[in-house]
């Protein structure tokens, strides 16, 4: 469905440590950083990248915003939790864990704040 999700940040360094971590963890090779300065995740068909506000100002998170990222099992997001609280991320929400989702569906999640702030969920589906 996405061909790509961009966020902000003003610390590139801190975020490639925190992002070449968490998504390492899904299989994702560690970041790049392109001819414009921007940090580029791509795995699966998709790209992640990472990038210094466009018009100078400072980076900041949407307020309601989250991105999600699938994960292949329970185990995986845990892991990809992990990575990322040892990698400048800050666990945000309630614990990793079972959640009942909308129309019966039950998932595995786990959610972290990136060094920036942007909000992020680790994903599976476990039934429906």
């Amino acid at each position: 469905m996405f061909s790509h999700i961009v966020v902000g940040a003003d610390d590139l360094d801190a975020s490639k440590a925190f992002y070449d971590a968490a998504l390492g963890v899904l299989g994702a090779a560690s970041g790049v950083v392109d001819a414009r300065g921007r940090l580029v995740y791509s795995h699966d068909g998709g790209r992640f990248l990472v990038t210094r506000p466009v018009d100078g100002g400072a980076a900041s998170f949407a307020n309601g915003g989250t991105i999600g990222f699938l994960c292949a099992s329970p185990e995986m997001v845990d892991a990809w939790h992990a990575a990322g609280v040892a990698h400048g991320g800050t666990s945000c929400e309630d614990l990793p864990g079972i959640r009942q989702a909308t129309e019966g569906r039950v998932v595995y999640l786990a959610y972290l704040r990136d060094p920036a702030g942007n909000k992020l969920c680790g994903f599976h589906k476990v039934s429906g």
